[in-house]
């Protein structure tokens, strides 16, 4: 029993929980305190990680400035392939709407249904809104956006500032490290809150939710395929990389990320087989582990697909602009977070808090989390092999069809 993964251990939770739901309701229903705790814990993770893994990530970009050309080339395709997956998770949810045969509730609606009504301010309302007054009021309130905005302008300040920051980047990376622990941490009671989260929703809403989160999985795998072949495959067709032999090289480590759930797993190999398929080294190992803060191509779909389903379940109405606003916060947080297993969870769980959207989705999402994690995860690490084979064909690298370079140009 020992032996047993938390990802074991959340299965049986979950099927523990849907069985109290459902042979118990009277009693599932009181179970909600327990949900109700590991929500909170999830919570206050938020602020710290993303002000830590965002101030230190932008502070480390000297890397960028040193590479010249090669970073802001990385950069730019990173923003744009990562902006395509959101869009395109938000296109599949709205089209398929699967939280709808969900009822989640929702204390945070108004009167009207809709999100609170800081929600329906004007453009300039809004923008004024996204610059903090204190820091530390934003992180108390779980404003993310602020939270993010204050980050990055703390972190390029780092950045120019020089040895005389060094001090303060170090205790960023130190405090993103062990936040990244403390989530660890929380997540051993993860079978606990999600076995009470699911107990509570099966026993007062009925077993609509199973076909909700059903639907939802088939709908990100979907969406995901969809990117791969649809997205990945026109870059791939566009910049001349070689298909067969780029998914020979890219084969193990995307097959590692999938079974593990884990970016970080799957780091050695691709490395190295993306130097064999004849990226320039110097370029390998600038663009993939930038990429694992940058590049998360299956996680920002997901992102984008689970907080509309989310809204959705809840029976909030979003406006077009409400999701443009959302994606654009997800842009902005899901960058700097570590390739591990459920990291998207935490961003998740504030883009929710800060859109007024009921936590309770998270612990219902994270019963079918593993299943959903897998792909984001090698979907996330064959979106970095890419990157390097586009990158380097941009500085003039040419592949041959057996996968070496033929000729690549000095750096």
């Amino acid at each position: 029993m020992k032996r047993l993964s938390l990802t074991t251990w959340i299965f049986i939770g979950m099927a523990v929980g849907i069985a109290l739901g459902a042979l118990a309701p009277g009693l599932a229903v009181h179970l909600a305190p327990i949900s109700t705790v590991f929500l909170r814990l999830i919570k206050s993770i938020i602020a710290p990680l993303i002000f830590g893994t965002l101030v230190y990530g932008i502070a480390g970009a000297g890397n960028v400035k040193a590479m010249g050309r090669i970073g802001l080339k990385a950069i730019v395709y990173f923003e744009a392939v990562t902006t395509v997956a959101l869009f395109l998770g938000l296109g599949a949810v709205n089209l398929v709407r699967p939280g709808e045969s969900m009822q989640l509730g929702s204390p945070h609606q108004n009167a009207a249904g809709g999100l609170p009504a800081a929600g329906a301010q004007s453009l300039p309302s809004v923008l004024e809104h996204v610059f903090p007054a204190s820091i530390i009021d934003a992180m108390a309130r779980g404003e993310v956006l602020q939270i993010v905005v204050f980050a990055f302008l703390f972190g390029a300040a780092c950045a120019t500032a020089g040895a005389k920051a060094k001090p303060m980047v170090d205790f960023c990376a130190a405090l993103s490290e062990v936040m990244f622990r403390f989530t660890r941490y929380v997540m051993y009671l993860a079978p606990f809150g999600v076995g009470a989260a699911m107990a509570v929703t099966v026993g007062g809403k009925g077993f609509s939710v199973l076909l909700g989160l059903g639907r939802l999985v088939a709908t990100m795998y979907a969406a995901q395929a969809v990117f791969v072949f649809g997205v990945l495959g026109a870059v791939m067709l566009v910049t001349r990389v070689p298909l067969r032999a780029f998914w020979r090289a890219a084969r193990e480590p995307f097959l590692i990320a999938f079974s593990t759930a884990s970016s970080e797993a799957a780091l050695p190999r691709a490395l190295e087989n993306m130097e064999r398929f004849g990226v320039p080294k110097h370029i390998v190992s600038f663009v993939i582990p930038t990429g694992y803060s940058f590049n998360l191509d299956g996680s920002t779909l997901y992102l984008s697909l689970a907080s509309v389903f989310v809204a959705q379940a809840a029976g909030v109405h979003l406006s077009f602009g409400q999701q443009l606003l959302m994606m654009f916060t997800l842009m902005l947080t899901s960058k700097g977070v570590a390739g591990v297993p459920r990291a998207a969870l935490v961003i998740l769980s504030g883009t929710l808090a800060s859109f007024g959207l009921p936590l309770e989705g998270v612990a219902v999402l994270l019963g079918v989390d593993a299943a959903m994690d897998m792909a984001r995860t090698s979907v996330n690490v064959l979106g970095n092999c890419l990157a390097t084979a586009v990158v380097a064909r941009w500085e003039g690298a040419n592949f041959a069809a057996g996968g070496g370079p033929i000729h690549a140009e000095a750096d």
